[in-house]
């Protein structure tokens, strides 16, 4: 094969500086190496790259005519090259990240873009999974990092970094019954007798009691669908300020105003991972950018 990663980075040496003096400073060559690299591929391809006959070569139609793929190449090789450096150094093949769907509406995905630059060969993986779903698939293997709240206890298990907290309020449809009879004013313990849609694992283990109030519950493993069954006046549900601002703003949605407490509940937020294995270095520069943005917030620990 003619061209090789070398008379590729070469020649394209020679198309950018003008001479091959100039492109044997840029290589750290002599000209005379420079200029049998190009001659000699040209004897391989049987065709003339650079027009020899003035004081400096000037490129043929023909070398323009390579120059966009042999740049596209020379991209791809130092992409390659890249990626092979940063797996030496211990970057996972695919980092899978499982996430609360309360959360997706979280801005954890700017420190990805950030990632992608750093890393444009990781392969990511985003799925969505109730709590306790999230954190089985991390202990299982499934995924390397789960973006999830506070649990009760603690499990020698697990590392984690903390993100801060989310807030949580309690919403019903503007046009539902009760809203409408108590103009949007409830006790807490009006809610046990009201149907409650949750987002929440099947196993009833793995459920946060601080999020289930009703006798009455529906659950769901989506913030959306949850979201969908309150709009269609079907129950009430906790479910994220950021979330539910606009709808709330445009009357689809009514806060529930409690009689007796606060009808927010606020939740701490963590990054936690497997501390029985070792990250990958895609997975502790993501802990790391989720942490800096936390900082740059100004808000100490915080996601919202």
């Amino acid at each position: 094969m003619a061209f090789t990663s070398d008379n590729l980075r070469t020649f394209l040496a020679v198309l950018d500086t003008g001479s091959f003096s100039a492109a044997a400073r840029q290589l750290g060559r002599v000209p005379s190496a420079v200029s049998m690299a190009i001659a000699q591929l040209e004897a391989e391809l049987d065709l003339v790259l650079f027009d020899r006959s003035a004081r400096e070569p000037r490129p043929t139609d023909v070398a323009r005519a390579l120059e966009p793929q042999a740049r596209q190449i020379a991209s791809q090789l130092r992409r390659l090259g890249a990626q092979a450096q940063a797996l030496h150094q211990g970057l996972e093949r695919q980092l899978t990240i499982a996430i609360a769907p309360e959360l997706l509406s979280a801005p954890w995905s700017r420190s990805l873009a950030v990632l992608a630059e750093e890393f444009p060969a990781l392969l990511v993986e985003v799925l969505s999974a109730p709590q306790a779903d999230a954190l089985r698939m991390l202990h299982a293997g499934e995924a390397q990092l789960a973006l999830v709240f506070e649990r009760p206890g603690s499990d020698e298990r697990e590392g984690f970094q903390e993100l801060g907290t989310e807030l949580f309020v309690a919403v019903i449809a503007a046009d539902h019954p009760e809203a409408q009879a108590r103009q949007g004013a409830l006790q807490l313990n009006d809610l046990i007798e009201i149907r409650q849609i949750a987002v929440a694992s099947r196993d009833p283990r793995g459920r946060d009691p601080r999020m289930l109030l009703s006798r009455h519950l529906w659950r769901t493993d989506s913030h959306l669908a949850t979201l969908s069954l309150v709009q269609a006046g079907l129950g009430w549900a906790y479910l994220p300020r950021r979330l539910i601002e606009p709808l709330v703003a445009a009357g689809g949605l009514t806060e529930i105003r409690f009689g007796n407490i606060s009808n927010q509940l606020r939740l701490w937020v963590d990054v936690v991972w497997n501390a029985e294995r070792p990250l990958g270095l895609g997975a502790q520069r993501f802990i790391e950018l989720m942490r800096q943005a936390t900082r740059e917030a100004g808000e100490g620990p915080g996601l919202g």
